[in-house]
């Protein structure tokens, strides 16, 4: 113990530099502990953040899809409809740049679509799925008034009179008080005019004939006796 005090007795002014290296490791290690607290809270409330814009993303979503739907809708009214075809022809007709514009952005939107009942998407992958979704909204509206305003403007004469007797035979043939020969016939004649004209799609031919059907029956069961 005396060989301490002795020690200390001489040496005790090594108090005030270790009190002060004390002091700065106890400010040091403050300091320290007080940026890992503040990490810490940056990290909870990006974590926090990233939530928070995941259920915007996954709530906004289903706006997206209705969105996405409604286009669809009104391209399929042409695509369905052989008579609205035949007035806005541009809209079935892929030579057409703004016609291909719109079906190469439904593609895509088609594309980037998330399956029902799927996980969770990411904030980017709907976000590209919403950009997409516009495009296609964007292109299909300006194709289609573009249609609306030329109609068969850019067909040759005769080829409207063909368009214009197509219309004619179509009414007649969904004009449930003509007979139904008189129907069948209509029904051929219209795919006669719009033979090189129109390339009518699979899906329209098929609606169409889903239409005539009851009619189609009745005329081969009313086949004249002998």
């Amino acid at each position: 113990m005396e060989p301490l005090l002795n020690f200390l007795g001489h040496y005790w002014w090594l108090v005030f530099v270790f009190s002060g290296m004390a002091g700065g490791w106890a400010t040091s290690w403050r300091k320290s502990t007080e940026r890992r607290h503040q990490r810490r809270l940056e990290i909870l409330a990006a974590k926090n953040q990233s939530f928070e814009r995941l259920q915007h993303a996954e709530a906004d979503l289903d706006g997206i899809k209705k969105t996405h739907d409604g286009v669809e809708r009104r391209w399929l009214d042409y695509e369905l409809d052989v008579g609205k075809m035949i007035d806005f022809p541009m809209m079935s007709d892929v030579r057409e740049p703004l016609t291909v514009a719109f079906l190469r952005a439904k593609r895509e939107a088609e594309g980037l679509r998330p399956p029902p009942g799927g996980d969770p998407l990411p904030v980017a992958r709907c976000e590209a799925y919403r950009a997409a979704v516009n495009s296609f909204d964007v292109a299909f509206g300006i194709a289609e008034r573009e249609a609306r305003r030329i109609k068969d403007g850019r067909f040759t004469g005769p080829e409207r009179d063909r368009l214009a007797t197509a219309r004619k035979l179509l009414r007649l043939a969904e004009d449930t008080a003509a007979t139904p020969a008189e129907r069948q016939s209509a029904y051929r004649r219209v795919r006669r005019e719009l033979d090189g004209l129109i390339d009518l799609p699979d899906a329209a031919v098929a609606a169409l004939e889903t239409r005539m059907a009851p009619m189609l029956d009745s005329g081969h069961q009313e086949s004249p006796k002998p």
